[in-house]
């Protein structure tokens, strides 16, 4: 479902972005930039953008330079963009892959088949006019791979849903799984659990939760909110104290005690458009998602901003590499040390802000990133 959502909203997403770059000002061209650049399986937009553009979420104004161009989302890998400067502006060009279709329709030599690339991209049914004058409908096989796509969509469909951020009082008022019914040790799909305790349900369906990492404010200490993480959906079968539930679907063993919540029916609006927020924001990379150490491109972050501070989904943030505490033994202070400068490291996405923390995507990435390292608005 979040994927259909996704490329449904594709286009709204195309025509918000270019309505907010052309206010954006002067393009600032990547002065090491390419002449040319063929694209190749798991480039996004971002990326090729980011060949031409110190700051690719200028990536609308560029395109829109150009006639040829007249969908970005239609290119492929093998396909070769160019870069040009004509009458002082930038123009990009392109010329499809040698291998990006292949035509095995079988009609007659004589009869010509009218079909265009984006009928084969949108589906369209085409036809050609046979030699009896009747028209039969044009077959094609195509080769051609997956259009290439702003942001790699698969790395944060998982986490669109679940896991999620609540208060510490959502969880500790959240209804808990207090035993196993019959005489399992553990539970799995189709069996049953007693809950503590649900007399006037709101929902039939519920997601079980178990609490994750707290999020902790690094310059205060005060706790920002908890992960809770997935484990398993489950349906109401007999409300009470305690009410019986049945598993639906499980990732993961299921304990005593863990947390379930009335299953939200969230509409996401996907139609993301990078731009920096409104608002100055100076925040903190403060955990990232999967369990790696250090973090590089398309992980997925949490950051200690949220909503109150502004963020909402698509806002870009630089990512700045805390300076490390260097010791200067040619000082004449004894033991003096020296605070080195932050260096930019990299950029990220906001895309699920919570009230007090963010998930965030990391899209670029010039060396390693660490937890706590900074963000900031551009």
């Amino acid at each position: 479902m979040v994927f259909r959502t996704l490329l449904g909203l594709i286009v709204s997403f195309f025509v918000t972005t270019s309505l907010w770059a052309n206010e954006a000002g002067e393009l600032s061209i990547n002065p090491s930039h390419p002449n040319q650049y063929t694209v190749v399986e798991g480039d996004t937009l971002w990326d090729i953008s980011g060949k031409f553009l110190n700051h690719p979420t200028q990536w609308p104004q560029l395109w829109s330079y150009n006639s040829q161009i007249k969908n970005p989302h239609l290119i492929y890998p093998g396909d070769t963009v160019y870069f040009s400067v004509v009458d002082g502006k930038p123009r990009l060009s392109f010329s499809r892959g040698s291998e990006s279709y292949r035509d095995t329709g079988r009609i007659p030599s004589s009869d010509t088949c009218v079909i265009s690339e984006e009928d084969i991209h949108n589906g369209r049914t085409s036809f050609a006019m046979a030699e009896n004058g009747k028209l039969s409908p044009c077959i094609r096989e195509t080769s051609q791979k997956e259009a290439i796509r702003l942001i790699p969509t698969e790395t944060i469909a998982k986490y669109l849903t679940s896991p999620k951020v609540v208060s510490v009082n959502e969880l500790n008022a959240a209804p808990y799984v207090v035993d196993f019914a019959g005489e399992h040790l553990i539970a799995a799909t189709g069996d049953k659990l007693y809950v503590r305790s649900i007399i006037a349900p709101q929902s039939m369906t519920y997601t079980l939760y178990r609490a994750g990492t707290t999020f902790k404010s690094p310059e205060t200490g005060e706790i920002l909110g908890y992960e809770a993480k997935y484990i398993a959906d489950t349906t109401l079968v007999q409300e009470g104290d305690p009410a019986t539930i049945v598993i639906d679907k499980s990732i993961s063993e299921i304990i005593i005690g863990d947390r379930l919540m009335p299953k939200a029916e969230e509409q996401f609006t996907l139609n993301y458009f990078p731009r920096p927020p409104e608002e100055s924001i100076k925040g903190s990379i403060l955990y990232v998602l999967n369990g790696v150490n250090q973090i590089g491109k398309y992980n997925v972050v949490v950051i200690d901003k949220g909503t109150q501070d502004g963020l909402l989904p698509g806002h870009e943030l630089d990512i700045f590499k805390r300076g490390r505490i260097a010791r200067d033994t040619y000082s004449t202070i004894k033991n003096d040390e020296v605070k080195l400068p932050d260096e930019k490291a990299g950029t990220l996405m906001v895309f699920r802000p919570f009230e007090r923390v963010s998930y965030a995507l990391v899209m670029k990435a010039s060396q390693a990133v660490h937890v706590l390292d900074k963000v900031q608005t551009p």
